[in-house]
């Protein structure tokens, strides 16, 4: 059973995803808060596996809960969801450690499934903040320096570059011949190489360092 954390400060919000997840198989909404102080206080009590966390709150807001709850409790995962999709705010989510990012006008069973995968490792993240994300690090990156990435090994480059294409440890699996469990290892090994905590973060540093054609994403 996925255990999961509410934070919005509206309170229809909040009674509106607990409804919306109450009937989901596999989830239990642990808790609902109203800001990332809030948040952060009831996590030690109802350990969530995963925090639906918006991103503009009173107080504390989001991205600075985000980045102390990656700090205190690396094992829960953040999944944004919000109705900013403004480029600093998607940078400073995802360089706080958020693991997937979506709108609020997402699909309930599109919800679900991100809900699940990103609890499993992967990453989702909303199609029209995935392209002001790609436009940023194309814009940035210097594709000649690979230094970051000359500790992985051909097959961890391939998981890499398959990872940063947003398929899942299955996927990645079926394309490489390889086992699941095979995958999940690669996957923790390049996160650790590239001293990173979650696969969103080893796809920016893909797509910095060119290690991925943005023209096929």
């Amino acid at each position: 059973m996925i255990r999961v954390l509410i934070c919005d400060d509206q309170d229809v919000v909040c009674e509106g995803l607990r409804a919306i997840l109450k009937n989901a198989a596999g989830i239990e909404v642990v808790g609902l808060a109203h800001d990332g102080a809030q948040a952060l206080d009831l996590v030690p009590q109802a350990k969530p596996d995963l925090v639906l966390m918006d991103l503009k709150m009173p107080g504390m807001n989001g991205i600075q809960a985000t980045r102390l709850l990656r700090e205190r409790h690396s094992q829960v995962r953040v999944l944004v969801l919000t109705t900013c999709d403004a480029d600093e705010w998607v940078f400073d989510a995802i360089r706080s450690g958020a693991a997937s990012y979506l709108l609020k006008d997402t699909p309930r069973e599109a919800l679900i499934d991100a809900i699940k995968g990103t609890v499993e490792g992967d990453t989702h993240v909303d199609p029209g903040v995935a392209g002001k994300l790609f436009a940023k690090i194309a814009s940035s990156r210097a594709s000649s320096d690979t230094s970051v990435t000359d500790a992985l090994s051909e097959r961890e480059r391939d998981v890499l570059r398959l990872l940063a294409h947003g398929l899942t440890n299955a996927d990645i699996a079926e394309r490489l011949h390889l086992s699941e469990g095979t995958v999940r290892n690669y996957v923790s090994v390049v996160l650790a190489k590239l001293d990173v905590s979650d696969r969103t973060q080893a796809a920016v540093i893909a797509l910095r360092h060119g290690l991925v054609d943005l023209s096929e994403i």
